[in-house]
């Protein structure tokens, strides 16, 4: 456990209004987003400048305290999560300056704590663009996004968090600080380090500052819904939509079961009986964008959608994308447990998937409703329960087993932008291999031999 020599170590170091040791606040950083057992750390630290956060490192390194690093908490798979009771947090959202905004080589210098959606609004008051755009980007922070490889609405033609990673600095386990990538569009100096960092879930170092790429932003969008009485039809589009060489920035849908429960709490007049809503938005150009909505549209109606409602203006295209926005929230008020599956296969394979979340949660007895990203098979069926009932949670945590091995024998995979944490770990070696397993550990063995930086997570140690 940590002494209290060491907690006045910390406060020393940082000030004691940034060392939390109370069994209150060291509750409230005992769980994040994923529904999983929490874990209450043994202290909490909160650096407030890129030093602090590597003596940090280095000072629970050399005493072997392991260390889980922590943005937000957004995260759904139990990346935040205290391994032990001995574990201490170190709380990065006191570090929050976005220190360059380059307009002339589009880049943007952060600290890690920077919220995503701050990042986005900088940018754009610059008339740049920062595309990626998880949906808990009002709270999520870059740092978190590279460690799990966030993705969003705009994945599909805009790509994930890792596409944007030029460069980073981060402190390895014993708290040396690294540096890779530059702020050049080119760079092949060394390993590249930063793809290393990106997606490792706090398992090989901590991130302290990174270099964001930036791009113009599109001059004209426009957005449209299309219904389908059934989940084949909208694939069906969606494959059509592709086919034609149309890359829609978003491109999203909603089941039956979701259509219904946003229905119900919004009044909005949702088509009720619609086995798949498919929401769509091109970007780019104005001339082009005029030229791909007509593209869309025609490809929508070939393949049976009943209906195609394009957006006039912003406001109605506002109101368009309410529906989408609200599914989670909907969904989440159904019942006291909402458990979000990250499931993504193949665009083709969509229907087949959707049709077996559905058988799954009959065969259990439990509820569900799947919306997600269509244009690039990201699913997200959101299993609604009451965890303290234990037989039904038992029957929830069975259906998405049973789900995950549908997933994977589909092609498909266990994460598209949530991570394995623990969440999914038990699963690893059945999308990958046991060799992977191996060879991941045996790299996490050489960079942090203590085995002190998030360690169940991920593969483990």
């Amino acid at each position: 456990m940590v002494s209290q020599a060491l907690v006045k170590d910390f406060e020393a170091m940082l000030g004691k209004e940034n060392v939390f040791s109370s069994e209150a606040d060291r509750q409230s950083y005992s769980y994040d987003s994923a529904v999983l057992q929490p874990v209450v750390p043994a202290l909490v630290v909160r650096p407030t400048t890129t030093e602090q956060l590597g003596q940090c490192v280095k000072k629970l390194y050399d005493n072997g305290i392991p260390m889980t690093v922590r943005g937000a908490g957004s995260n759904l798979s139990g990346g935040t999560i205290p391994d032990k009771t001995d574990t201490v947090v170190i709380l990065t959202n006191g570090l929050t300056r976005i220190l360059e905004i380059n307009t002339a080589d589009l880049y943007a210098v952060v600290e890690p704590g920077v919220v995503t959606a701050d990042l986005a609004n900088a940018v754009a008051a610059k008339n740049l663009f920062y595309p990626p755009d998880p949906g808990s980007q009002s709270v999520s922070t870059i740092a978190g996004n590279i460690a799990e490889n966030a993705g969003g609405l705009r994945g599909l033609k805009y790509g994930v968090t890792k596409d944007y990673v030029m460069g980073v600095e981060f402190f390895d386990a014993t708290g040396e600080l690294v540096k890779t990538g530059s702020r050049t569009v080119k760079c092949v100096t060394g390993y590249n380090l930063a793809g290393m960092l990106t997606q490792s879930e706090g398992t090989l170092g901590v991130i302290s500052q990174a270099v964001m790429k930036l791009v113009p932003p599109p001059k004209a969008s426009k957005a449209a819904m299309a219904v389908f009485n059934d989940m084949q039809e909208a694939a069906d589009a969606v494959a059509g939509i592709i086919a034609a060489h149309v890359v829609p920035c978003t491109l999203e849908f909603l089941d039956n079961q979701t259509i219904v429960r946003v229905d119900d709490y919004t009044k909005a007049g949702l088509p009720r009986d619609a086995g798949a809503i498919l929401l769509i938005e091109v970007d780019g150009h104005p001339a082009q964008v005029a030229d791909d909505a007509e593209v869309v549209e025609r490809v929508l109606k070939e393949n049976n959608a009943r209906e195609v409602h394009v957006a006039k203006d912003a406001a109605e295209k506002t109101k368009l994308w309410e529906a989408r926005r609200m599914a989670l929230p909907v969904l989440a008020r159904c019942k006291p447990t909402t458990v979000l599956e990250d499931a993504t296969v193949p665009r083709s394979q969509i229907p087949a998937m959707v049709k077996a979340v559905n058988e799954i949660a009959a065969k259990y007895r439990v509820e569900v409703g799947t919306f997600g990203h269509a244009g690039d098979g990201n699913l997200h069926p959101t299993f609604l329960c009451d965890k303290r009932d234990k037989e039904e949670f038992a029957r929830v945590e069975e259906a998405i087993d049973e789900m995950f091995d549908v997933a994977l024998k589909l092609q498909g995979t266990l994460s598209g932008e949530h991570g394995i944490g623990t969440a999914k770990a038990k699963w690893m070696e059945k999308e990958t291999s046991r060799g992977t397993i191996l060879f991941s550990q045996r790299l996490r063995r050489a960079l942090d031999p203590k085995g002190l930086l998030n360690p169940s997570k991920l593969v483990g140690i």
